[in-house]
């Protein structure tokens, strides 16, 4: 990953938060308009989990997410984009625009930097099954979070779906309807608590219900085998989906009262802006379609108005002053 290390003093136009997909686009975009910008990466994008993907556009033969980062980092350094290590910890509002500190890692310190707008990309991190050997199981594709990305790649497979209620069901229906008709539901124990709408849906897709916990996982042959301590009887898949839901990294705007969801999305307008002047955000951390290219229209949208505002005075300089 390229690093800044030098202290930054000068206010940036635009700081951004979160080095994946939606963030690193943001960064291109006002590096081509040649505004002074920062990004702040702590290396959690949910991209980077990703073993494959086949639905970037112009990448028919697929890419993986580490190996997308790697490119877009690439291509902001191209034109002099700058792009740190470290986590923002504390986001403030200030006269003309933000401060924030910056955990740098290994010992760096704090580090405070002043911008007039910020781009908050800090995407959301999945809520992670407890099996053993989950890491291997994801990098080899065995355990995959987005069927929108890569159910095409699973069709006609047996599909098991982790998941209760109705997020459960839903990602599950939306596999049976869309790529095959072999779809079980593991609830890992949990009451599915369907109404009888839900449970005619569940029928009609002929999705299967397993409601007996999980104690292990087996590999054999590219074929993950689970074994149900409720029976003991032992189930075979050749893809695994979690749908345990997400937990959104929206805090700093939300400290700064940004509006959002039930469940933390922040809510933007057609530039991306949140409901805090001069904050925007992108990808995972916005309510709407988590996709990889969503994100990136999103970084893309908001890099240009930031552009557009640095023209124009801020909120606290009245119209028409020098």
């Amino acid at each position: 990953m390229p690093q800044h290390r030098s202290r930054i003093t000068e206010p940036l136009d635009c700081l951004i938060v979160g080095g994946g997909p939606g963030g690193l686009t943001g960064a291109l975009y006002l590096a081509r308009f040649g505004r002074s910008a920062l990004v702040v990466d702590s290396g959690r994008s949910r991209a980077g989990w990703i073993p494959m993907s086949h639905n970037v556009p112009a990448f028919a033969e697929g890419i993986s997410g580490a190996d997308l980062l790697r490119r877009q980092r690439d291509h902001v350094a191209r034109y002099g984009g700058r792009i740190m290590p470290g986590a923002v910890t504390d986001l403030t509002r200030t006269p003309g625009g933000f401060r924030a500190a910056i955990r740098v890692p290994d010992g760096g310190g704090t580090e405070r930097v002043a911008a007039r707008h910020v781009l908050l990309a800090t995407g959301a991190e999945d809520v992670e099954p407890d099996f053993p050997d989950l890491p291997d199981a994801i990098r080899r594709g065995l355990v995959r979070y987005c069927p929108i990305c890569d159910g095409y790649e699973a069709r006609a497979k047996r599909i098991a779906v982790i998941g209760h209620g109705a997020r459960g069901l839903g990602e599950a229906a939306f596999l049976a309807r869309t790529y095959t008709p072999d779809v079980t539901l593991l609830t890992l124990g949990q009451p599915l608590d369907l109404d009888a709408q839900e449970e005619a849906r569940a029928r009609r897709h002929g999705i299967t219900v397993v409601p007996a916990p999980v104690t292990r996982i087996d590999v054999e042959d590219d074929r993950i085998t689970l074994l149900l301590t409720a029976d003991g009887g032992r189930h075979r898949f050749e893809v695994l989906y979690s749908a345990l839901g997400l937990r959104l990294r929206s805090e700093l705007a939300i400290r700064l009262g940004a509006e959002h969801d039930s469940v933390g999305a922040l809510l933007v307008d057609a530039h991306n802006r949140t409901s805090v002047p001069d904050l925007y955000a992108a990808g995972g951390v916005v309510r709407g379609l988590d996709q990889v290219v969503v994100a990136m229209a999103h970084g893309a949208i908001a890099a240009t108005d930031i552009h557009n505002r640095c023209a124009l005075p801020t909120e606290e300089e009245p119209v028409g002053a020098a």
